[in-house]
Formats: structure tokens, sequence, C-alpha cells
């Protein structure tokens, strides 16, 4: 084989580890900082009362809207209403059923897709977030997983023990090759 051959196979190798690499932190980032792409906020969705459109798990990315805009079958996220919080619950991800205006508030009547009747109070538009721009699958359990100490454990003390292990071993290798040398 030539190195031109070795340097092209070597070249796709690494322009497929990048492209992998991307795939994989991409929605990370955007999950951690959804700023980057733009949007307001990221939540992880906690049950599957917005399934089979958002399941428990996934990440909804919300884009910050007017709520003037909002129309009857938009996805928002909003606080509770007052009196209507769920314990551990801040933000609730549900369909709009209906825009209501009272004594010029606007509300919206919102619904889980999977919920056989609408939720018991009306939001209004000072409590929402926003509306769902997309949601990214399953990654609301790593999330999750890595605020918890055995989370923190794995995915950040163990790789980054692995990293000096391997730094250390290259650094042994290298001056054993220095003293062969000499």
């Amino acid at each position: 084989m030539t190195d031109r051959t070795n340097f092209d196979r070597r070249t796709a190798r690494n322009l497929v580890g990048l492209l992998v690499l991307v795939a994989v932190v991409a929605p990370f980032v955007v999950t951690a900082a959804p700023q980057v792409v733009g949007a307001a906020g990221s939540y992880t969705v906690l049950s599957s009362s917005m399934s089979p459109a958002i399941h428990a798990g996934d990440v909804v990315v919300v884009d910050g809207v007017d709520p003037d805009s909002i129309a009857e079958g938009d996805v928002i996220t909003f606080r509770p209403p007052e009196g209507h919080q769920l314990a551990g619950v801040d933000r609730v991800t549900h369909r709009v059923v209906d825009v209501v205006e009272r004594d010029g508030t606007r509300y919206f009547e919102t619904k889980g897709d999977a919920n056989e009747q609408a939720d018991g109070a009306l939001v209004p538009a000072s409590n929402v977030v926003g509306t769902v721009w997309f949601t990214i699958p399953k990654i609301g359990y790593v999330t999750q997983f890595a605020g918890t100490p055995l989370g923190m454990l794995t995915l950040i003390v163990v790789p980054a023990f692995l990293l000096v292990v391997s730094e250390v071993y290259d650094m042994l290798v290298a001056s054993e090759g220095e003293d062969a040398e000499k």
C-alpha cells in the first residue's frame, strides 16, 4: 500500500470519528445550553402524558414565543397555575385544546395527548415558557442519571481517572523509550 492510501483511509476514519462524536455530543450541548440553537430552554419530560408524540425521558427544546401567537393544537411548556402545582414539577408540556379570553387576559386550556380529560385549570399566558420547537428522544434519562451521585461517578470521575492513568502510562512508555535510546 502506498502512503497516500494509508493517508486517505486514516483521513476517512478520522472524519467518520468526528461525525460520530458530533452526533453524540450535539444533543447534550443543545440540552445543556439550548441558546446555542436559539431556543429559550430545554426540559426533560417526566411522564408519558404526551405520548405518543412525546415520551417520558425525552427532552423538549422550547422556543420562547409571544403568547398571542399560540393557537389550538400547539404544544406549550408552562409553569403550572397557582394552586395546581405538582410536587417536584415546575414545568409541564401539554397541547393547547382551547384559547380563552377573560377580562382581557389570555388563557390556555391544555391536555396531555394520552390523557382522557383536559387539565384542571386554565393556564394564564404569563405562565407560558414557550412552544415546543423539537424533541430529543430519551436523552433526558442520561441527563437525569448524570445528576445523581452514581451518574457523576460513572460519567465524570471514572473517565477522568482513566484519562489520568492513560496519560501516566504514555509518559512511562515514552521515558522507557528514551532510556533505551541512551
